[in-house]
């Protein structure tokens, strides 16, 4: 199959609609058609049922749609990295690196600080990512190397080394009555009445969604806590996040964040060698 078939392909099973497509593409719907009949007539199956007055998806057409949008990414990510590493060879680039906003600042502070002074060290431009989206960028080729948070974000398919582990704190209205508790257990802040837990519509499942407000970014979370909204688990660096207005008490069985410092795995970048062996090094 052709890349120019799988971009034909994925947008018809998007739209599932002939004539939206071909917008969508910038092309004529005649050829749009004759293309994807070429496609069904190679493969051997029918990816598309036409018998109706709408137009659906055969069984091997979602499975195409899956497979082709996920071959798609794969092949935008190697333009994006191998465009990246010419730059990078050539001096005219350094190295991109992707966490969430508000997340592991102070590991971030030490960790470009250090690299910084090392020799042979290159320019980092960061990139401050909302909730989950370090592990797109870095999947994509947008990003070189991602600051990962374990359980929440996923690691699989690349190449990591652990950084730090943490407990977690519920971050409540300062005053509220569990702020004089020494520690609690999840079980009390589900009970907690008027203080649900967010809900993260664009984590994509990384993050257990709760009843309370969406929430997009750290800073509006913040708000609502405030506000007497919501409340919300969180690793325990937070802390230094915090306003007067807030508070955190530990959650003994909330589960233990690892930050994981994370990179493709056919990465030959020396710069980016030297980054991880100085993370790893703090």
């Amino acid at each position: 199959m052709e890349t120019r078939e799988l971009r034909y392909f994925v947008a018809v099973a998007e739209e599932l609609h002939f004539g939206r497509a071909a917008r969508r593409l910038g092309i004529a719907q005649p050829p749009l058609s004759r293309a994807i009949q070429q496609l069904e007539r190679r493969l051997g199956v029918a990816l598309l049922d036409r018998a109706g007055r709408a137009i659906t998806l055969t069984e091997a057409g979602t499975v195409l749609l899956h497979e082709g949008r996920a071959a798609l990414e794969a092949v935008d990510a190697a333009d994006r990295r191998t465009r990246r590493a010419g730059l990078a060879a050539d001096g005219q680039s350094g190295l991109v690196l992707a966490t969430k906003a508000g997340a592991s600042s102070e590991l971030l502070a030490k960790l470009l600080d250090a690299y910084a002074a090392e020799p042979g060290s290159v320019t980092i431009d960061v990139l401050l990512c909302g909730i989950a989206e370090q592990e797109r960028l870095l999947r994509d080729g947008r990003a070189d190397v991602a600051l990962l948070h374990l359980p929440f974000d996923s690691a699989a398919g690349l190449d990591t080394e652990e950084l730090c582990t943490e407990g977690q704190v519920v971050v409540l209205p300062a005053g509220h009555a569990l702020t004089g508790r020494p520690h609690v257990r999840m079980a009390d802040i589900a009970a907690l009445p008027g203080l649900p837990m967010p809900r993260w519509p664009d984590s994509g499942g990384a993050y257990p969604d709760g009843l309370g407000p969406q929430v997009r970014d750290s800073t509006q979370l913040y708000q609502l806590i405030t506000l007497g909204r919501a409340s919300a688990v969180l690793p325990e660096s937070c802390r230094t996040h915090l306003s007067r207005d807030l508070a955190a008490v530990p959650v003994l069985d909330a589960p233990a964040v690892t930050t994981v410092i994370a990179w493709p795995p056919h990465s030959r970048s020396r710069a980016l060698a030297l980054l991880v062996r100085v993370a790893t090094s703090l």
